[in-house]
């Protein structure tokens, strides 16, 4: 297990947006939905693709690429041609800066 991602300050990340970070090879994206945020990996099971860029509604994101919707709080997927989750991550927030890292 790697150790905690600086991803940004905690007013660089408002509600309604997203940032991208690197834990070694992996590309994690963390939410901010409502003010809660949540760290999935930025990876489409279907292709392999970012997943970051496809449309937000609500917990929801959408591949952009072939349409596949996952669960930005659990990563589960929700429609194909996906049928694999995408990894979830812990997200920590301290003196003002949001961490994640790649737990598994």
């Amino acid at each position: 297990m790697s150790g905690w991602v600086r991803v940004c300050a905690t007013a660089e990340l408002l509600p309604g947006e997203y940032r991208n970070v690197y834990d070694g090879d992996t590309p994690i994206a963390v939410f901010n939905i409502d003010g809660e945020l949540y760290a999935i990996e930025d990876l489409c099971t279907h292709d392999g693709g970012e997943l970051t860029g496809g449309v937000i509604e609500g917990h929801e994101i959408e591949c952009p690429r072939h349409g596949a919707r996952f669960d930005i709080r659990t990563g589960d997927v929700l429609c194909p041609p996906a049928y694999e989750p995408t990894a979830k991550f812990p997200v920590k927030v301290e003196d003002g800066i949001v961490y994640t890292r790649d737990d598994r």
